[in-house]
């Protein structure tokens, strides 16, 4: 399990999730991404990108009052 912070990204951390997704992973690797939510519209972004990349999203959830937590993990 690997934790990574993007919240200093802020409305831009959607390039490194799939980055990290894409090159920095291993099989069956659970992954926890944190970013910052704004308006709430990086949430389902952030979803369809894991959906996109192959990965099932297992927990999306209000870390604070700023902040986003998603855990996902390989389908491969």
């Amino acid at each position: 399990m690997k934790r990574y912070d993007l919240r200093h990204l802020k409305g831009t951390f959607y390039d490194r999730m799939s980055e990290i997704m894409k090159e920095e992973t291993s099989t069956k690797e659970v992954l926890i991404f944190l970013f910052e939510i704004g308006d709430f519209t990086p949430i389902q972004k952030s979803a369809d990108l894991v959906k996109e990349q192959g990965y099932e999203l297992m927990n999306s959830l209000k870390f604070n009052e700023a902040d986003w937590t998603i855990v996902v993990k390989s389908k491969g």
